[in-house]
């Protein structure tokens, strides 16, 4: 496994609609390996192919195990998804990425979504996906048809820059995904 470089916001690949992918073997396995790796050391909570300058449809998610509840942690890796379903009810919520570091945005995204794709040998996959699972997806789908989650917020007055007050204070999902990155803030991938 190797870390990758994450590309930022400028980058033309994170404006590009990625590329379906055909061939299954070695090369896509390690690239998942790879965008697995950059995701934790990031750290994040997911990770399109795209921000890593492939420009292909890959994606990989990963949510922190709850000590609280005794809920393990949950990773996924998806080859061409797409989301075949999703739930009427809509909420807004805080998103920011990687790729556009120190900011957040308040996105709305149905709580609920169905996945489908493939795994790293071409295999049907499925998820459905409720809450803060479900946003993942749909972010790290978004990145796989250029779209950044500034995009879909819906004021730019609900954009704007993390500061270190609200870092230190962060609690629930927030303080999972929130990361400090080059001294600024950004929440999820």
């Amino acid at each position: 496994m190797a870390l990758r470089d994450i590309i930022t916001i400028g980058h033309p690949t994170l404006r590009k609609k990625a590329r379906k992918v055909t061939m299954f073997g070695p090369a896509l396995r390690q690239l998942i390996d790879d965008m697995i790796e950059t995701m934790r050391v990031a750290p994040g909570v997911g990770l399109a192919a795209p921000q890593v300058n492939i420009s292909q449809r890959v994606i990989v998610v990963e949510l922190p195990a709850d000590e609280e509840t005794g809920t393990p942690a949950e990773l996924y890796a998806f080859v061409n998804p797409e989301i075949v379903k999703t739930s009427r009810e809509i909420e807004e919520n805080q998103e920011g990425c990687l790729s556009v570091p120190g900011y957040v945005g308040e996105v709305p995204r149905p709580t609920m979504a169905v996945i489908r794709g493939q795994d790293g040998d071409g295999k049907p996959q499925r998820v459905r996906a409720y809450d803060y699972l479900a946003r993942v997806f749909q972010h790290e789908i978004d990145h796989l048809n250029g779209v950044l989650f500034i995009d879909r917020v819906t004021d730019p007055a609900k954009i704007h820059k993390i500061t270190p007050e609200e870092a230190e204070n962060a609690t629930g999902e927030m303080a999972e995904a929130l990361v400090l990155m080059d001294g600024e803030a950004v929440l999820m991938a």
